[in-house]
């Protein structure tokens, strides 16, 4: 049977000649044949050249993503389980470092819009597209084959699947319900992860480099003559940054976030590991905590702030940089000369050369000198597509007060 077929308007194929693997909807002239969601069509410039094989999505502006570009392929069950085996081995080397890992990044690994994490021996699974949802079983049966996993758990509860106009499913989809929660190893630091009510699937993976170095900078810090860091860590989640300080060697440290479930969780994680260090945790809104430790006249050798998504999308840019540059202000306001600032971003509207100008801009407004240590982004196992800079959704600046 012949497959139905997308058709763009003249001079809309340019992208995919570079190919990018997204199509929005002003660039689709007709769609020839019967294409139900999810179903896999063929994509033809206006003058009917071959341009790739894409997932169809008619109720979402974003209209199609693609599968491949090569004619000769066929998008079947052998296509979609060399995919899953191939980003799974692409990651073995990674588990030496840690038992939490992302194992499928959606475009990265040409899996659009299926994201696939492992945490111990449970698998957890984003299906936030109508093309990976039409493949959902064999997607599943392919990445339980490839690591030999049996629990997996459904976590395809996102906004993205609205805009897909696909429900919200969460449960398991394999083996037996999770334990609440699941202990993984980071580096020898253990963390509890609730695969079935935390943010995202669960723990903030893409952020493993990045304790780390937090790790390696308290060390760093500690290993200098006077008293040991403080350290602040702002929208602390379960704690992720204040155990890798401690496990650095931290002094002192203040964990802050509105979410009293996500501290509790924090706490746990802190008694698993059996810190000693002086730890206190703060349920308050960041943006009235770090206006509130100036005025107690707190200062701080290591600060972290790692907030959630500012931007949904373009149209929160102006709104999403002015809550950058607040954090930024007052947060270099409270770092001690020589301290270290690691400040991030999660909006994927916001590019790494706005952020890092809003930081700039903080940086002017507190009077303070700071210098730009390195860029930071998500781990190796969040690799972006090089046809597609949208993946870099995760970006993040070290500086240190020189001033």
């Amino acid at each position: 049977m012949k497959p139905a077929e997308l058709w763009l308007k003249p001079g809309k194929e340019k992208s995919l000649l570079r190919r990018h693997p997204w199509i929005y909807d002003t660039a689709v002239a007709r769609v020839t044949g019967r294409a139900e969601a999810g179903a896999t069509v063929a994509v033809r410039a206006a003058d009917g050249r071959y341009l790739a094989w894409a997932a169809y999505a008619p109720a979402s502006t974003l209209r199609a993503r693609c599968w491949g570009f090569d004619e000769t392929q066929r998008i079947d069950v052998d296509f979609i389980a060399a995919r899953v085996h191939a980003a799974v081995a692409r990651r073995a080397h990674l588990a030496a470092d840690s038992d939490a890992l992302r194992l499928v990044f959606g475009e990265a690994d040409g899996l659009p819009g299926f994201v696939a994490d492992r945490y111990a021996d449970w698998l957890v699974v984003q299906l936030q597209a109508t093309g990976a949802e039409a493949w959902r079983e064999m997607l599943i049966d392919a990445l339980v084959q490839a690591t030999g996993c049996g629990n997996v758990f459904d976590r395809s509860d996102s906004a993205t699947r609205q805009r897909e106009g696909l429900p919200a499913t969460s449960g398991v989809l394999r083996g037996v319900t999770p334990d609440a929660p699941i202990e993984v190893v980071e580096h020898s630091i253990r963390y509890g992860v609730d695969v079935q009510r935390g943010h995202k699937t669960g723990f903030y993976i893409d952020q493993r480099d990045n304790r780390l170095l937090v790790r390696q900078l308290a060390a760093r810090l500690a290993a200098a003559p006077g008293r040991a860091p403080r350290v602040l860590n702002c929208f602390c989640y379960t704690g992720g940054f204040s155990l890798a300080a401690a496990a650095g060697g931290a002094g002192e440290l203040l964990s802050v976030d509105s979410s009293a479930d996500a501290l509790a969780l924090a706490q746990d994680n802190w008694a698993r590991n059996g810190f000693t260090a002086a730890a206190e945790w703060r349920g308050d809104d960041v943006f009235d905590a770090l206006r509130a430790l100036r005025d107690e006249g707190r200062v701080f050798d290591l600060i972290v702030l790692d907030p959630p998504k500012f931007a949904a999308s373009h149209h929160h840019v102006e709104r999403a940089a002015r809550a950058y540059k607040d954090i930024n202000l007052n947060g270099l306001r409270l770092l001690a000369p020589g301290g270290y600032l690691l400040t991030f971003s999660c909006s994927g509207a916001i590019d790494v050369d706005l952020f890092q100008k809003i930081v700039a801009g903080a940086v002017f407004d507190a009077r303070v000198e700071a210098q730009m240590l390195r860029r930071l982004g998500a781990g190796e196992d969040h690799p972006l597509l090089m046809t597609h800079p949208e993946g870099e959704y995760l970006k993040g600046l070290l500086l240190q007060r020189v001033g």
